[in-house]
């Protein structure tokens, strides 16, 4: 077992490691009991409405225009609060954008901690590890 696995084992405490709603609202407890809100968090990749936009060869000018409402995995944002997980078992992730305070909610797996706090950005990453591969 390696070092993430581990972590992720003493959070979830079990040997079920599956994607599921349970699971997510424990690792949600664990979260809330860890982390210090708020923190400032980006895209861990690009979010799925970009992939188009990004890769599929659609109006970069559209896009442009696309990211004034949407939020963008180039943005910087705070992350405010944890919800209850959505239809995929990811926690939902209220975030507010930096540039000009748009609130949005996505799941927390797509994001990643831009702060300097390593505590935080191992927290951030090893939810996304379990969420992406169990």
């Amino acid at each position: 077992m390696d070092a993430d696995d581990k972590r992720i084992h003493d959070i979830l405490g079990n040997d079920d490691y599956e994607r599921t709603e349970k699971n997510a609202n424990r690792y949600r407890s664990h979260l809330l009991n860890k982390l210090v809100l708020p923190i400032v968090v980006t895209g861990r990749e690009d979010f799925q409405w970009e992939e188009p936009y990004l890769f599929g060869g659609w109006d970069k000018l559209e896009y442009k225009e696309l990211k004034k409402t949407r939020p963008s995995y180039t943005d910087s944002f705070e992350l405010q609060a944890l919800g209850t997980p959505d239809q995929f078992d990811d926690v939902t992730a209220k975030i507010k954008r930096t540039s000009d305070g748009k609130v949005f909610e996505i799941g927390l797996s797509w994001l990643t901690c831009e702060d300097k706090d390593a505590d935080a950005l191992e927290l951030l990453d090893d939810y996304a590890t379990w969420h992406t591969n169990y």
